[in-house]
Order: structure tokens, then C-alpha cells, then sequence
């Protein structure tokens, strides 16, 4: 494994037994993190959608917030943050004016500061293209930004025939991404393809979302020390350059298929040659070995910098069994000008 390795606060310490296999710590000796303290905000209509299907995966010390000026997009979810934009819910949302949206969130400002003085992690998921997605968005993740929140966006791009909206949305991320620590970029026309191949709806199959924010919240909630956590977290996506996203769950045996899993997401090309910050997190079985975790992670590292800081996690979760869970933020890709916060 290349790099510089750095074990977390949640690498617990193992004991090799006789037939090779770890006594890993029981699940659950650490302190859940404060109420509020991780965020899950949908913001228009795809958004929205993404955020209530997630925040149903994950546990209940994660908040949700719905942003949008349908009203349509905050049904169905329960003890989430709605707010409107604008003074009347609206069918018709922003009218495709990001302008409009982006002053409607700026009003919104004393209501969100509320919520956002406890959020330390905001995981923002939106599609840009729109009025709503490609204006609010900008604003609240700049408001999160500016209230100590580490901000990390996964935004989805327009389907390549859809000219005006794809314009609309370039330059839209374009300003979500300087206001965001980790601005992924996801591929409609990559997912739709996905979903295509399994015989299913494209709006359908987001359950890499879903995963990808599951296991991310799960990482930072189920350990003790949170703070220090997230100042692993805010390390590596720290770095100079632009950030991504990985999840895979699959076999503990098989560490190329779930490395091979992660790199298949539906985001838009990057490659993550040369990149020099990874925060890995494992997750597995009681039965999980120190070998198939270190399988793992040199399959996650292979090809990072030489000089790469590694940050490494792991945990065991009694309900996956044979199964493994691992999430990866690498940063210091090369990507032009096109560097979030640092």
C-alpha cells in the first residue's frame, strides 16, 4: 500500500488468534455522535427524492433537510427540515431561474442557521439544470460553508441532449464547487445507462446514492471521538485539487471485485491516478480477517502518490456477515481551476 498510513480513532486494536482470524471488539462500544450534528439536505425535485430515500437508510441521529419550492418534493418524509422557496409553493418551482432561487435561499437564511449551527457534516445531493437545483443549492451549501460546516455535494449533471439545462448546469457547478469541500459530479446518462443494463427505471437506480450517503454517515456516527473523525475527514479533502467520491459492498474475499464495484458508480469519468489523500473506511463481519482488510485497502491505494497520506478505518457490523462495506474519499486529483474549499 503506497503512501503514508494513518490510523484512525476508529482502527480499533486487534489480537491475532490461533487460526489466523482477529478478536475484533464487539460493535457498539463507542458514543453515538450529538443530535444534529450530521446533516443529509435534498435540494429540488431529484434531490429532494434522494434525500428522503437515504435518510430512511441510515440511523436515527442523522438529520434531513428538503429544499424546494414544489411542495410536492417534501412529502413523505418524517421529522425532516422543509423549507419552501418562495412565499407560495409552486408546481412550476423557479421558473429555470437560478437567480430566483439562489435570492429565494438567501431569504431562507435565518431558518437555516438555525439547524446548521449544529450540523459539522452536511452531505448536500441536488440536480443541476433547473431553477431550483442549480440556485439554491449554491446558496445553502455557501450558508453551511460559512457556519463551520465540512460541505460535501454530490450533483447531478443533465442528460447530454438536454442542451440548455447541461449549460445551465456547467455553470452552476462551477459555483457549487467553490463553495463545497468534495463536489462529486454525477452522470444521468451513466446511471441511466446502469439501469438500462438491470432492467430498471433510471430514477429507480439511485441506490449508489443511497449506499454511498448510508455508509458515509454510518462511518462518522458509529464510532466515539467524532471530532477527531472529522478532522481526519477535513485533512483529506483539504488537499489541493479536486475530490471523489467511492462505496462498494460485496464479498470479503474478493477485494479487486469491490474495488472494481466503487469505480463502476455512475459519476463522471475521473481518474484517481496520482491522487494524494485517501480516507479509507472497512467495515465488515465478525469474522472479517486482518489479511481481507488489508487486501482491501491496497487494492483502494494502488496507484495513489507515493507520498500520499492514507487515512485508515475500520469497524465490524455484525449484520453484514461475509459481506464488506467500504467508503473512500481521495483528493488531490488533478482537475484544472476547479478546487472546492480548503
Amino acid at each position: 500500500m503506497l503512501g503514508r498510513v494513518t490510523p484512525a480513532a476508529d482502527t480499533h486494536a486487534t489480537s491475532i488468534g490461533i487460526e489466523g482470524q482477529p478478536s475484533w471488539p464487539a460493535d457498539g462500544e463507542t458514543s453515538a455522535m450529538a443530535e444534529g450534528s450530521l446533516l443529509i439536505a435534498g435540494v429540488g425535485g431529484l434531490g429532494c427524492a434522494w434525500a428522503k430515500a437515504a435518510h430512511q437508510r441510515c440511523s436515527g441521529n442523522v438529520d434531513v433537510a428538503l429544499i424546494d419550492a414544489d411542495e410536492r418534493s417534501l412529502e413523505g418524509a418524517r421529522h425532516a427540515h422543509c423549507l419552501v422557496l418562495g412565499d407560495e409553493p409552486s408546481a412550476e418551482g423557479c421558473a429555470a431561474l437560478p437567480a430566483l432561487a439562489q435570492a429565494r435561499m438567501r431569504a431562507l437564511l435565518p431558518v437555516t442557521e438555525h439547524f446548521l449551527a449544529q450540523a459539522e457534516l452536511v452531505v448536500l445531493l441536488t440536480g443541476l439544470g433547473g431553477g431550483s437545483g442549480s440556485g439554491a443549492a449554491q446558496e445553502f451549501a455557501r450558508q453551511a460553508a460559512q457556519a463551520g460546516s465540512l460541505v460535501i455535494t454530490i450533483a447531478a449533471m443533465p442528460f447530454e441532449a438536454q442542451s440548455v439545462r447541461c449549460q445551465i448546469a456547467e455553470e452552476a457547478l462551477a459555483r457549487l464547487t467553490k463553495v463545497s469541500h468534495v463536489c462529486v459530479e454525477l452522470s444521468l446518462d451513466r446511471m441511466a445507462w446502469q439501469a438500462r443494463e438491470r432492467g430498471v427505471d433510471w430514477q429507480q437506480g439511485s441506490a449508489w446514492i443511497e449506499e454511498l450517503v448510508e455508509g458515509l454517515m454510518t462511518t462518522l456516527s458509529a464510532v466515539g471521538l467524532i471530532n477527531l473523525d472529522l478532522m481526519d475527514l477535513r485533512a483529506i479533502v483539504s488537499k489541493s485539487g479536486s475530490a471523489t467520491l467511492l462505496v462498494a459492498e460485496g464479498n470479503c474475499d474478493d477485494a479487486l471485485d469491490l474495488y472494481n464495484r466503487a469505480r463502476a458508480a455512475p459519476m463522471a469519468a475521473l481518474s484517481v491516478g496520482g491522487a494524494s489523500g485517501c480516507l479509507l473506511q472497512v467495515e465488515g463481519g465478525p469474522n472479517m480477517t486482518m489479511r481481507q482488510v488489508a487486501d482491501v485497502a491496497d487494492a483502494f491505494t494502488d496507484g495513489l502518490s507515493d507520498d500520499a497520506q492514507v487515512i485508515f478505518g475500520a469497524r465490524v457490523t455484525p449484520e453484514l456477515g461475509d459481506r464488506m462495506r467500504v467508503v473512500a474519499v481521495v483528493s488531490g486529483l488533478p482537475r484544472g481551476s476547479a478546487d472546492g474549499l480548503h
